[in-house]
């Protein structure tokens, strides 16, 4: 998969030299927390359930300049969102508190109307996380944070990103030496306890987990994971992202966290009907011959959910089966199904989601494709032949902005379809 090229020592340098105005350091002084986005080539949606996920990391992602304060201040800026973040370290900070009213997600936090303008949120959250783990922190940071322009709220986790990268630094900043199992829960605690938001650990793990050039695995029940190399790949391959130009907080959007609370009452029925109702209702807590057993019990949305949990983790055993091997074709074809599954099954996915995901089965040189990240918002990916990649992309956006020309026109040119190489994991340069 050749050299990793992200970051560039020119984006170092630029990060580095306005860190250094900023504090009134030198550039030297200056560290860089890199965090890298993900993408989930199979194990959509079941994180959560504590299901097998793979995933691996790009190489696009945050980078998080930063020095330590010298006293217990936080300031930031970021490259993508206006103002200035200033809070200290020893305030004391409150996760929100989030109700449901009528099917729709609200907060107490009244900063802002808009959860993409209280950016300054994730890094109060890693200041919760760590001291609430017990850990000290009698230092801030000096910062300045971008992301890879245009992949905010895109579907590559670029909030697990955020969350990681601040917690690095935090650490870094105050001599904290913590094992990325430790940040993988601390991330955990700023996305479930801080921010509200009922996801897995999915998006920390391959983020702090992947390795450039594997496969990452993870067992979402036990937490156990294993870096899976082909020994030889058939072909070489490439990473597509294809936007759809859609945008919206996931906090927000009732659409996800009613997902998990379906998957958790199919999981409290299917317990229930074999006699195990004192397990945690985890669908992972039900064994597939269970499911088969009592399945009929299930109203039909409950069901759904249900069927595609069983038939992704099945995907996912055969997936690495693949990748193992270096068979991109049938991991392609798995990668394919699951799209379709969380289609079908999971019910995620606008009409511009599923016309880009049509698109690029369509797409020349596309072994796969699906919804990346939880699929109520803007992007698919794709696993993509090396030698018809460019072609590929022009090919999909040629597709799509005939179907979905507004939101097509509302992506920058040449912007709506990104290659991407494999990256590696999160680390402070």
């Amino acid at each position: 998969m050749g050299v990793l090229s992200w970051p560039s020592e020119e984006e170092l340098n630029g990060i580095r030299k306005i860190v250094s105005e900023m504090a009134g350091r030198s550039v030297e002084e200056v560290r860089v927390a890199v965090s890298p986005y993900r993408i989930c080539p199979l194990g959509a949606h079941i994180d959560h359930q504590g299901g097998t996920v793979t995933a691996m990391t790009i190489d696009k992602g945050i980078l998080l300049g930063f020095v330590p304060s010298g006293d217990t201040r936080v300031v930031l800026r970021s490259g993508q969102f206006k103002g200035e973040v200033r809070f200290r370290v020893d305030e004391t900070h409150h996760p929100r508190q989030i109700i449901q009213q009528n099917g729709v997600m609200h907060s107490n936090d009244s900063s802002s109307l808009q959860e993409e303008c209280r950016w300054g949120n994730y890094a109060r959250g890693a200041v919760y996380s760590l001291k609430s783990s017990g850990n000290e922190l009698p230092q801030g940071i000096i910062g300045y944070i971008c992301g890879t322009e245009g992949l905010d709220s895109s579907g590559v986790s670029s909030s697990a990103a955020v969350g990681v990268a601040y917690l690095l630094a935090f650490e870094s900043a105050n001599n904290i030496t913590v094992s990325p199992t430790e940040n993988i829960e601390y991330d955990r605690l700023i996305e479930n306890e801080y921010l509200g938001l009922r996801n897995g650990i999915l998006d920390q793990s391959a983020i702090l987990l992947s390795h450039h050039g594997c496969l990452t695995c993870m067992d979402c029940k036990t937490k156990e994971y294993k870096l899976v190399h082909p020994p030889k790949l058939q072909k070489t391959y490439k990473l597509l992202l294809a936007f759809s130009g859609l945008k919206h907080a996931l906090t927000n959007n009732p659409g996800y966290n009613c997902r998990v609370a379906e998957c958790q009452e199919a999981a409290r029925i299917l317990l229930h009907a074999s006699g195990n109702q004192g397990l945690e209702p985890l669908l992972s807590n039900v064994k597939p011959e269970v499911y088969e057993a009592h399945k009929c019990q299930l109203e039909s949305n409950l069901a759904k959910r249900a069927e595609h949990y069983f038939s992704e983790n099945m995907r996912v055993a055969k997936g690495l089966e693949a990748w193992a091997s270096g068979n991109l074709e049938d991991f392609g074809k798995l990668i394919a199904a699951s799209g379709l599954s969380s289609i079908k099954n999971y019910e995620c996915g606008s009409e511009p989601l599923i016309q880009l995901y049509e698109i690029l089965l369509r797409a020349p040189g596309v072994y796969g494709a699906r919804f990346s990240g939880a699929g109520f918002r803007g992007c698919c990916l794709a696993i993509v032949d090396a030698d018809r990649v460019d072609e590929a992309a022009s090919f999909v956006r040629e597709e799509y902005v005939k179907l979905q020309p507004k939101l097509a026109c509302q992506r920058k040119p040449h912007k709506g379809v990104l290659i991407c190489d494999a990256g590696d994991c999160a680390r402070v340069i």
